[in-house]
């Protein structure tokens, strides 16, 4: 199942550590963290090993550093990206992890990316070049993905009690956007997949 989480703004690394621990039980088999050297982007992970036991853990970096992912789920056509992206001259360090595809999937194709891939997923990708942190979910939501911008934090989980365990995240309600579930069944709303730094923190998505 795995559990994934995250933040860009103010916070520490015991913030991140309390949102990921929160997620426990998503993935009792090992945690990971990640927090960036030049930006505030903060990553955390519950890994329940599935797919390359040995070789999958995350966060997941590139060897020069510049990409790091945190991923829920499972990438069903993996092995045609990893050919495709080998045939260009990417060289991949684990035998058959998906979590590394998106890497270098992410470096060839960019925001891209998503519509070349066919499974379940839930990932955030920080690009240390661009100064990008990207999120994306599958077509039909079978991983969750839960964010929030407020107080000049963007946070995200697989689960909102991770949220709710950073110190900037507020659990009142907003007014229309109940008004509008109730309306609708749903909230609409042009969902945020990209966060570009130009300073600090996050300042669009």
């Amino acid at each position: 199942m795995c559990g994934t989480c995250g933040f860009a703004g103010q916070g520490t690394r015991d913030d991140l550590k309390r949102m990921t621990d929160r997620l426990t039980h998503r993935g009792p088999d090992a945690d990971g963290f990640y927090v960036a050297d030049d930006r505030p982007v903060y990553f955390g992970h519950r890994r329940l090993s599935i797919v390359d036991l040995t070789g999958g853990g995350q966060p997941m970096s590139t060897s020069d550093g510049d990409l790091t992912v945190t991923f829920n789920g499972e990438i069903y056509n993996q092995y045609e990206l990893r050919h495709q992206l080998e045939s260009v001259g990417y060289k991949f360090v684990t035998d058959h992890s998906d979590t590394e595809v998106l890497l270098h999937g992410w470096r060839e194709w960019g925001d891209a990316l998503p519509g070349k891939m066919n499974g379940m997923w839930a990932f955030a990708i920080y690009d240390r070049r661009q100064g990008v942190l990207f999120l994306s979910r599958d077509r039909f939501g079978k991983k969750p993905l839960y964010y929030t911008l407020q107080n000049g934090l963007f946070a995200f989980g697989s689960e909102i009690f991770s949220l709710l365990e950073h110190p900037s995240v507020s659990a009142e309600l907003d007014p229309l956007s109940l008004q509008k579930l109730f309306a609708y069944s749903w909230i609409p709303a042009r969902a945020p997949s990209t966060v570009r730094f130009s300073g600090c923190p996050a300042d669009a998505i």
